[in-house]
């Protein structure tokens, strides 16, 4: 264990029943009633029969992909530096996992770190059983324990793993999860994954001490502050806090000023390429597994063609540039013309950049500078105004059974963040019931922004019939979004902030599937 507060409060199922006490009064129109029954729900927790049943009821093909991972510290090279962190298998990012829908996947997990750890595997909506949050759907797996997670692959799209305890997702312990139809079109000549992530561990500091320092300052890097130098940085290369801002973010960009940038475990100084055949045709799986960083991406010299958001197909739509959250995932097509061509991922709000270089095969054109900054960055920004869901996974009509207003709330000083002034777990748990639609809207009363993700299940974001379905929604300052899903996936499931430190330090809530 990290031995912060938030792990020490464990929530408990068994425990999490009589605070839903409060929470099971659900009504077809405006918000849930916060009467109190005269007893309290029963819970359907994550050895449920139910959860078992509707595993159960997955279609599955017999094949089973097997791995073993390995959870342990590792000497890296990052940046051209060597560091010490931790990792999957002593690699940054882990090895891609892939599997066919209906493919039964088995991971060993050996935790070979010195405190507790488990998996997450987001964006899936698999059995609550195998979801991977502490003391919520599992116990925490000791140093020196195994753990076998086991599960159908429930449908197609681009996924990641990571670790849901303290803040071991701020090192290097995160890897690609990719999920194919079983007929996938493959109308493309290059398919790669793409991992964007914000790194300080083992450059002088470690999350942990960056935790600390957010909560010891208890202004989260001087927002608000006077007298820091031009890159409004406190703590150069130890990863020290800053006043980052950014419009498209809506103020605040972020607490925490990251040394280095990273594409696929590499910095700009010694970045990657991939090859495309000439006028070949290259899908991109871009993933976001950073901590406290949004990244706006572009290709120098071409537009990208949008065809999946968190995994899930949307109708085409073609933009110059993504504004991709922390948890977020999308899909682009690009058709490259001869040359070398960058890639670059722009920390928002923080003036700084990681690349890679897109080259057609056999091109002998110089490589674009690493410093490099297209103009493709500043055009067409894709909203998700602009995203509507391919009509076979549009999330059908019917009236809302369950609403719920959940308030963003939180500050820097001090440092805080929680939904509705309640920090987790001391927040009561969310109760719904199997067969629900549910209606959330999260209304944002701070400063900054939250990237939200509910476990288990996608949403769609909005109310029209054609809105994008994802897993993981950005919340700007004073902005309201509104979103619904089936409740078709019982057990136990968090929702939450997915930067690192929000949610450990407290902005999370339990949806809670009660009879």
């Amino acid at each position: 264990m990290t031995g912060h507060p938030l792990d020490r409060r464990r929530f408990l199922v068994a425990a999490g029943a009589t605070a839903l006490a409060a929470a099971a009064g659900c009504s077809t129109s405006g918000s849930r009633s916060r009467s109190a029954p005269s007893a309290p729900p029963a819970t359907i927790g994550p050895t449920d029969p139910a959860v078992a049943a509707v595993e159960a009821a997955r279609p599955k093909t017999g094949t089973v992909v097997r791995r073993e991972l390995r959870a342990a510290p590792a000497t890296l090279e990052v940046g051209n530096r060597r560091v010490e962190t931790w990792a999957y298998d002593g690699a940054a990012p882990g090895a891609t996992l892939r599997a066919v829908v209906g493919d039964t996947v088995e991971v060993v997990l050996r935790n070979d770190l010195p405190e507790d750890t488990t998996v997450h595997w987001h964006g899936l909506a698999l059995r609550n059983d195998m979801d991977g949050v502490h003391d919520l759907t599992q116990p925490p797996i000791h140093p020196g324990d195994t753990f076998t997670y086991r599960f159908t692959a429930p449908h197609a799209g681009t996924y990641w793993f990571h670790p849901h305890m303290g803040l071991q997702l701020d090192r290097a312990l995160y890897a690609p999860l990719v999920i194919d139809e079983p007929d996938e079109p493959g109308a493309y000549d290059v398919d790669e994954v793409i991992v964007l992530d914000d790194w300080l561990d083992g450059l002088g500091t470690t999350p942990d001490r960056a935790y600390e320092q957010l909560t010891s300052m208890g202004m989260g890097g001087g927002h608000g502050m006077g007298g820091m130098g031009g890159s409004g940085e406190m703590g150069g290369m130890g990863g020290g806090m800053g006043m980052f801002r950014s419009t498209l973010l809506g103020g605040d960009a972020g607490d925490v000023g990251y040394p280095l940038h990273l594409i696929n475990g590499r910095a700009s100084v010694d970045r990657s390429t991939i090859e495309v055949p000439s006028r070949g045709r290259a899908r991109l799986r871009v993933i976001n597994a950073g901590s406290d960083t949004a990244y706006r991406v572009a290709i120098g010299g071409h537009r990208l063609t949008v065809t999946h958001a968190d995994g899930f197909p949307v109708e085409p739509v073609e933009v110059d540039a993504l504004l991709i959250g922390m948890g977020e995932r999308y899909d682009v097509l690009v058709t490259l013309s001869d040359g070398a061509w960058p890639f670059v991922a722009l920390a928002e709000g923080k003036d700084q950049t990681a690349s890679l270089v897109l080259r057609t095969r056999g091109s002998t054109a110089a490589e674009p500078p690493v410093d490099l900054r297209p103009p493709e960055l500043d055009g067409r920004l894709l909203g998700y105004a602009d995203l509507r869901a391919a009509e076979g996974v549009r999330l059908g009509p019917r009236d809302v059974d369950v609403s719920e207003t959940v308030t963003l709330t939180g500050s820097m000083m001090p440092y805080v963040w929680a939904f509705d002034g309640l920090p987790h777990p001391e927040r009561p748990p969310m109760g719904i019931r199997q067969g629900q639609r549910v209606r959330l809207r999260f209304e944002n009363t701070t400063s900054m922004w939250h990237p939200i993700h509910l476990h288990g299940h996608t949403f769609r974001v909005g109310t029209d019939p054609a809105g994008p379905r994802k897993d993981t929604v950005n919340v700007l300052p004073g902005e309201t979004v509104v979103v619904e899903f089936d409740a078709d996936n019982p057990g136990q499931w968090m929702t939450h902030c997915h930067n690192t430190y929000h949610l450990e330090r407290g902005m999370a809530m339990v949806l809670s599937y009660v009879l």
